[in-house]
């Protein structure tokens, strides 16, 4: 499993020298890359659907708890198909959209790193691995709806998605680390064991908010839905992959993992059905005002992920098996919808429903793809989405205490809606008379407008034969996440019930609904006018707040003079220092413990003091510079009086190269420029004389502490045991530090991928003014 990851990754990084043959004659290979991935994990459908799972594990980092390890069930093996399978259409149907796009291959490494993550997502089996995953997602998503990054709108888009899923990985993780604290284990399968331990800590309430805000961001879930209308900015490929089928369903497959652990309570049920509820039937009512297809796709999405989220609130047996078997009846017919919408656009330049119609006359067999997945989100008979919107219902409708019918009126005005949104987008642009403009349309390459005829056949395969998908893949699916044995058989009739009644009224009402609802701009704007209430008007009202604060703040205290930010830290230090004294109570001297002073110590401190005051009134670089190092040179005979001589030979040496590489620097330099007034200067000598003060009250306060040595005595014992060293001092630099150095490097390495970038810029003339 582990190599299927690097796989994608290590592709990725051959982009980069061989981009320039992807954009010629190499194109074919790329979706050959996730075509393999995904027969890899269809060999394993028979084991896992006969209830095998699979584990990988390989230390890390043992000691922090973090591990690649991996597991393979029902619900992992359904979300790396989707990844897979659509991501071959998806790679298919890209090579020929953006053929001759400038970043052609950019936007293929930036497509094979978001599969990479996201199959790293489904994949991990420990609580930091995931979240490493779940922020490269993120990251990966964040270039790929930025792709076209010289549009406003779609920088604003990307910076928008990764603010809300970046602001709900940092819960997501502060939630992980608390319930692995709780459970004692980082491993996600091991949880399971900790189950009641969990549910019964007093905590699990603060941990289960953490996990829903990481998964409510990621999924679109009101109130931070926003984002995803605006990420319709990226390229079509991006939508039908990303918002479809893979990242907006990692908030949703997250849910789903932590079911039988934390699920099955009042704090898991509640949030999940009101939060699901509302998103589901707020997202569903907005996409009937929408006259862009793109729009409209958006808004029925996060509808579907808050049905989703609104069926794994419910809990039940019925209710879990109608969510996994919806995961995969959303990702077949949304991904058909949002390819045909990019080939509406890419042929036509409008994906403006009032404006098209007819196509069906130039684009056949696109119409026809567009047709069927539209009928299978409408839940006709003989498709898959008939199935799926079945299972809704019963689930609902078998809901216990006094709630199933306002559930399922819930669920039924929902999917309402999401059949008229569905026949706006995938029967509104084929139908009616064909414009003039429009006569002389031709269809496009085969590899675009096959991969979504191929997934609108999935729909109705699966809906005529729903064994395929149920005794091998959904049972499995529905049992990881329960936990249990679900039984789960799909058939396509149940016989005369209150479900089918429900599926007929929901057609005809849906169809009457597209027929008589006509989207305009007045009535758009009429929505519009409510702006004021939304959740992304109220968040960009306070970003703006922050913006300004933010900017003042710079403004008076990082006003880029390099004394007052030493001015600034020093007072900071001083008044932290203070508080620490007055906390700690009245100093308790005994001067006649310490050792007197010796005319060598008297002497080196004259010599010392004279060489600062030579350091301040001086107007040559260079004086400065070696009346700096003498007092190094001071400070080391200091050492040697204390009985420090290695230390004096550390100062020493550091005091000589530095004075040696400063002279080097700055002796082309010209003279000090007095720029401080007698005010400024009398207010750094009190600053200066205050932080002297502190230092030398809290070395006298030292002195009487009581000595503790067991920091010194673990050292001690353990350099040699744990680090192989004999120098204790070379142990804790080296190796007790390594994670710090780590660290260090890392930010070095990224400082110098920025001065080389920047030394590589090569700005127009128009930038450059």
């Amino acid at each position: 499993m582990l190599f299927t990851i690097l796989f994608g990754f290590l592709s990725t990084l051959l982009l980069v020298p061989l981009g320039h043959k992807i954009k010629s004659k190499w194109s074919m290979v790329l979706p050959l890359i996730p075509a393999s991935l995904f027969l890899y994990y269809l060999a394993y459908v028979p084991a896992v659907a006969a209830g095998s799972t699979f584990s990988q594990m390989i230390d890390w980092v043992p000691s922090l708890g973090v591990n690649f390890d991996f597991r393979l069930d029902g619900l992992s093996l359904l979300f790396c198909l989707l990844i897979t399978g659509i991501g071959t259409g998806i790679f298919f149907y890209a090579r020929t959209y953006l053929k001759g796009h400038p970043y052609y291959d950019r936007f293929f490494g930036y497509l094979l790193l978001f599969m990479s993550a996201m199959l790293g997502l489904v994949l991990s089996d420990n609580l930091l691995l995931l979240f490493v995953f779940w922020e490269l997602t993120s990251i990966s998503s964040f270039f790929l709806i930025g792709f076209n990054n010289e549009q406003e709108d779609s920088r604003k888009s990307a910076l928008t998605a990764l603010t809300i899923t970046g602001m709900g990985g940092f819960f997501l993780v502060a939630g992980l680390i608390l319930i692995a604290n709780i459970a004692g284990t980082y491993q996600i399968s091991g949880l399971i064991y900790s189950r009641d331990a969990i549910i019964q800590h007093e905590l699990y309430p603060l941990a289960l908010g953490l996990l829903f805000i990481g998964a409510f961001t990621k999924s679109a879930q009101f109130p931070f839905h926003f984002w995803l209308p605006g990420a319709m900015k990226a390229p079509t490929p991006v939508s039908a992959y990303l918002h479809s089928a893979t990242m907006v369903k990692a908030g949703i497959y997250l849910l789903a993992r932590f079911f039988p652990i934390m699920g099955g309570t009042d704090y898991w049920s509640y949030p999940l059905m009101i939060v699901g509820g509302f998103t589901m039937v707020y997202a569903a009512v907005h996409a009937l005002f929408r006259m862009d297809m793109k729009a409209i796709l958006a808004y029925t999405t996060i509808a579907a992920l808050g049905v989703l989220v609104f069926l794994l609130g419910l809990g039940s047996k019925d209710a879990i098996v109608a969510a996994s078997v919806f995961i995969l009846v959303h990702a077949l017919y949304k991904a058909t919808l949002f390819l045909v919408t990019g080939i509406v656009d890419h042929e036509t330049g409008s994906r403006d429903i009032s404006r098209l119609s007819g196509l069906r006359k130039v684009l056949f067999p696109v119409a026809l793809a567009a047709g069927i997945a539209a009928l299978s989100s409408a839940g006709l008979p003989f498709t898959f989405g008939f199935i799926g919107k079945d299972l809704i219902y019963e689930a609902t409708l078998h809901t216990e205490g006094n709630w199933p019918l306002i559930l399922t009126a819930v669920a039924l005005l929902t999917n309402i809606c999401l059949l008229a949104g569905g026949f706006m987008a995938g029967i509104k642009p084929f139908f009616g008379p064909l414009p003039q403009a429009y006569e002389k349309l031709h269809l496009p390459p085969l590899s675009m407008w096959l991969t979504p005829l191929i997934l609108a056949v999935l729909c109705l395969l699966f809906g005529i034969l729903p064994g395929i998908t149920g005794d091998f893949l959904s049972k499995a699916t529905a049992n990881a996440i329960f936990g249990a044995e679900t039984h789960m058989h799909l058939k396509i009739w149940h016989g005369f019930n209150t479900v089918l009644l429900l599926s007929a009224i929901t057609l005809v009402v849906g169809t009457l609904l597209y027929l008589i609802n006509k989207p305009s701009e007045n009535k758009l704007n009429a929505v519009a006018r409510w702006n004021k209430l939304s959740p992304q008007y109220l968040i960009n009202r306070f970003t703006d707040g922050v913006f300004k604060g933010s900017t003042l703040y710079t403004n008076s205290i990082h006003n880029g003079y390099l004394r007052s930010y030493h001015l600034k830290i020093i007072l900071f230090a001083e008044a932290l220092l203070i508080y620490k004294l007055w906390l700690s109570g009245p100093i308790q001297i005994n001067w006649d413990q310490l050792t007197p002073l010796t005319i060598y110590e008297v002497a080196v401190v004259i010599i010392l003091l004279g060489a600062l005051l030579i350091v301040i009134l001086t107007p040559s670089r260079l004086t400065s510079v070696v009346s700096m190092s003498v007092i190094g040179y001071c400070i080391c005979l200091m050492f040697v009086f204390y009985s420090a001589p290695d230390l004096a030979m550390t100062q020493f040496t550091i005091d000589t190269l530095t004075t040696v590489l400063f002279v080097l620097v700055l002796y082309k330099l010209p003279s000090f420029l007095s720029l401080a007034s007698p005010k400024q200067k009398f207010r750094d000598m009190i600053v200066a004389l205050g932080f002297g003060t502190i230092l030398s009250i809290i070395a006298l306060k030292v002195l009487y502490e009581p000595v503790s040595k067991d920091t010194s005595n673990f050292y001690g014992e353990n350099a040699y045991l744990l680090a192989k060293g004999k120098n204790v001092v070379n142990v804790i630099l080296a190796d007790f530090r390594g994670i710090d150095t780590m660290f260090e490097t890392v930010v070095l390495s990224i400082a110098a991928v920025g001065v080389y970038s920047l030394l590589k810029l090569r700005l127009k003339s128009s930038e450059k003014e």
